[in-house]
């Protein structure tokens, strides 16, 4: 009964590991990014299969900014400021 209390938090643990703020900052942006191309460029027709609808624009904009942000290296902070460097 003990194994399943653990599982929520290595789940939790896991999905913030995924979704830094960064990759969290990335989404939002590519979904804005994905609604002001539909607006803007767009597919007035209709035959454009991802930019006719604006659902599946943002979709592909979020996917977009996530991956771009997930390029973007994240600086750690040093566990031990007390060694000395190496060149």
């Amino acid at each position: 009964m003990n194994n399943t209390t653990n599982t929520p938090t290595k789940f939790s643990q896991k999905l913030r590991a995924m979704f830094s703020i960064k990759n969290i900052i990335g989404i939002v942006l590519g979904l804005v990014g994905g609604f002001i191309y539909y607006r803007t460029v767009g597919c007035s027709t209709g035959a454009c299969p991802i930019t006719s609808n604006p659902w599946l624009t943002m979709v592909w904009g979020g996917l977009v900014g996530y991956l771009l942000a997930d390029m973007i290296p994240f600086k750690k902070k040093k566990e031990t400021p007390n060694e000395p460097e190496v060149q």
